[in-house]
């Protein structure tokens, strides 16, 4: 029974995998073998036009999507960091509303925002820059965060901020020096989390910069599509070369995510 569920896993899978094996088989493939019946299933005559293409032309873009998705981790910590540890800590009034305005606010779909920015950024004059980008991709990361790390920060003993308190350290010297390193796992888990949806948004990028004159890689890959010209193989070494940060991020940081996420889902 175990090996047929180990078959079964194995070509579900591979199933799911497949899309990331095209991906890698196109963009070795000759724009002149793209249209072949039946299709190369392995890039027998491969070339290396797409990945020269990444080098001559992506490359911008990349360093944008980068500097966009550094840009909102640090911006999503700084905001919810201290408003989970106030939620999960401090206890204000109205705390409760604003947990649930916070799950609320996680509903409201991409695209109903980007043309609230949209209007509020052209009138700020922040359109079609980076900090404007930044600004907008944190929005969907803020409330997840707050959210995760307040769950992780209500776990955290008492009687630590308790002992904190008595030595003499301030609401704030306990959150830098006690919670923020307890609460390593969960900051490593909104981090990943907020620097992927930075990375691989489109919905704010095409929307709030598509005329600026730094575009993220989803905009990078966007414009290799028209009417007369698909260069698919391209298209894919954008993709390809795109994916490994995200790919490398999850590897790297995997352990931290699952115990970021589970945490303060079971109380003693």
């Amino acid at each position: 029974m175990r090996r047929v569920k180990t078959a079964i896993g194995l070509v579900l899978t591979a199933v799911m995998l497949f899309p990331v094996y095209w991906m890698v088989n196109v963009s070795f493939t000759r724009d002149a073998d793209m249209r072949r019946d039946p299709p190369n299933w392995f890039p027998v005559d491969g070339t290396l036009e797409g990945y020269q293409a990444v080098l001559d032309r992506q490359l911008p873009y990349l360093a944008t999507s980068l500097v966009v998705g550094l840009g909102t981790v640090a911006l999503t910590l700084v905001v919810a960091a201290p408003a989970a540890y106030a939620l999960a800590k401090l206890r204000p009034r109205g705390g409760g509303v604003l947990s649930f305005l916070l799950l609320i606010a996680q509903m409201i779909p991409g695209i109903i925002m980007a043309m609230g920015f949209y209007a509020v950024f052209l009138s700020a004059g922040v359109l079609n820059t980076v900090p404007g980008l930044i600004v907008a991709d944190s929005t969907l990361a803020v409330p997840f965060a707050v959210l995760v790390l307040t769950a992780f920060m209500s776990g955290l003993p008492e009687e630590l901020l308790q002992a904190a308190r008595v030595d003499g350290a301030g609401t704030v010297r306990t959150f830098r020096s006690i919670v923020l390193p307890l609460s390593r796992n969960a900051l490593v888990t909104v981090s990943l989390f907020a620097f992927l949806w930075a990375w691989s948004d489109f919905v704010f990028a095409s929307t709030l910069d598509q005329g600026g004159d730094h575009q993220p890689i989803t905009l990078g890959i966007y414009h290799y599509i028209g009417n007369n010209n698909q260069e698919w193989n391209a298209i894919m070494a954008t993709a390809v070369v795109a994916s490994i940060p995200a790919a490398l991020l999850l590897v790297i940081a995997q352990r931290y995510v699952a115990a970021g996420v589970t945490a303060g889902a079971v109380k003693d």
